[in-house]
């Protein structure tokens, strides 16, 4: 049984490695593994009610970190609806391409340590498309706030799913994972960032209307 399990958990974990080139949804393959381990450990299981018990215990524990998910992301969702995120959007007035890397790098950083990663990078990219012209220009710091999101995302209890699931877990603190984290985390966001602004020079082209 364990053999089977971890057979179609290893299957399971390649087909989401491999969500580009397969082209099937990493969630619905994550669905399906689930599915299938639980149901070789039911099928083969020597007490059926232990089981069943082990089954509503866990999807009791990812039911409860998925409507703090739910709520969280209703209060950032409603924040950004009535442009709650302005007023840092807003303060960012340099046109200097290696200035503007390290401002988007720091508060991409910092603000996905208090909302999670996927909403941080939709604000910050939605910012670089309405003062950045160029394509190329605009993908490099999009990759940049992608690297930043998921640094400060690492540091904070709340800035991942990972890192949430630990915390309401009891597995982590929030000040352990600060304490801890915070130095690799930001160091995981600065040499990109140092990279990036080594290959920038010179001013950017706004979009128009920016100028």
């Amino acid at each position: 049984m364990i053999t089977a399990i971890c057979i179609v958990f290893i299957l399971g974990y390649t087909a989401i490695a491999l969500e580009h080139p397969i082209k099937i949804n990493k969630a619905a393959t994550a669905l399906i593994t689930a599915a299938v381990c639980w149901s070789i450990y039911a099928l083969f299981a020597k007490d059926g009610h232990e089981a069943s018990e082990y089954l509503t215990g866990h999807l009791g524990e990812v039911s409860g970190i998925l409507f703090f998910l739910m709520g969280a992301m209703t209060i950032v969702e409603l924040i950004d609806a009535h442009d709650g995120f302005h007023i840092i959007t807003s303060r960012i007035k340099t046109t200097d391409k290696r200035k503007l890397v390290w401002l988007v790098a720091f508060i991409t950083f910092f603000l996905s340590a208090v909302m999670d990663n996927l909403t941080t990078t939709i604000v910050l990219v939605s910012l670089l498309r309405k003062i950045i012209a160029d394509k190329e220009e605009r993908l490099m710091f999009a990759g940049l706030v992608v690297i930043a999101a998921n640094s400060g995302g690492a540091w904070s209890p709340i800035g991942d799913v990972t890192t949430t699931m630990l915390w309401l877990g009891g597995q982590i603190t929030a000040a352990s994972i600060i304490v801890q984290t915070l130095v690799p985390s930001l160091v995981s966001m600065v040499i990109p960032a140092a990279l990036i602004a080594w290959k920038m020079k010179g001013k950017l082209k706004l979009v128009e209307g920016d100028a």
